[in-house]
């Protein structure tokens, strides 16, 4: 069971810090509705990962991405793509990063979440944790990778939880700092959204370059092994 936790981290790291869910988190806390759309937000985030990772593991599993024989091929094989997927990513991502004092792009349904109800907050979670591609990416090597080490179903289970809950901890510091805080924490998140929104492109170019190293060279050693 060590191996796959240990083979998830990195994964789970990369997923928690994703910006725009992040952004749009801190945007939700500070509108009327804060005290259930926050924490239905992040309630959706697990939900979204949960049904994502499940399904990815069990297609890992039905592909026989073992540790030995034809499986290490294949996993070798579909970490190799992801990480140039991901390379891909990042590049496109440092390209689009803010310069000097330009404002950062931010998508269209932000502005519309002041009017969202904690239903339609939760949904944005499960569709920002689980249809996301940079996300999805990274459920994906996940998957393959805790797969990949033959682990009991029992223990794998445990990693892709351990996974979710690593993957869960960025968007929700936001929600803790809301109700640890209170009216105190308008400042603290304000500078936290204006620094994700800017730094959105350049912090997931980083994220998805280092994760990206990881596949493909884990790809390149399996393929060679």
């Amino acid at each position: 069971m060590g191996q796959a936790i240990g083979q998830v981290l990195a994964f789970g790291v990369g997923v928690s810090l994703s910006p725009i869910p992040i952004v749009g988190v801190v945007v939700m806390l500070t509108t009327p509705r804060a005290r259930r759309n926050g924490p239905a937000f992040v309630l959706g985030w697990i939900v979204g990962m949960t049904i994502a990772g499940t399904l990815a593991l069990l297609l890992a599993g039905g592909i026989g991405l073992g540790a030995s024989g034809s499986g290490s091929d294949r996993g070798a094989a579909i970490k190799l793509a992801l990480g140039v997927l991901l390379l891909a990513i990042a590049v496109k991502q440092w390209r689009r990063r803010p310069h000097g004092g330009e404002e950062a792009t931010m998508p269209r349904w932000l502005q519309s979440v002041d009017h969202f109800d904690a239903a339609r907050a939760a949904g944005l979670g499960v569709v920002l944790s689980a249809l996301n591609p940079k996300n999805l990416l990274l459920v994906l090597g996940a998957a393959a990778a805790i797969s990949g080490t033959e682990a009991a179903s029992g223990d794998q289970a445990v990693a892709l939880a351990i996974f979710i809950l690593i993957g869960t901890i960025g968007p929700a510091i936001p929600v803790a700092i809301f109700f640890t805080m209170g009216e105190r924490s308008k400042h603290q998140l304000e500078e936290l959204r204006a620094w994700m929104a800017h730094s959105s492109a350049a912090i997931m170019a980083v994220i998805c370059l280092l994760i990206a190293a990881k596949l493909i060279g884990d790809g390149i050693s399996g393929l060679s092994a």
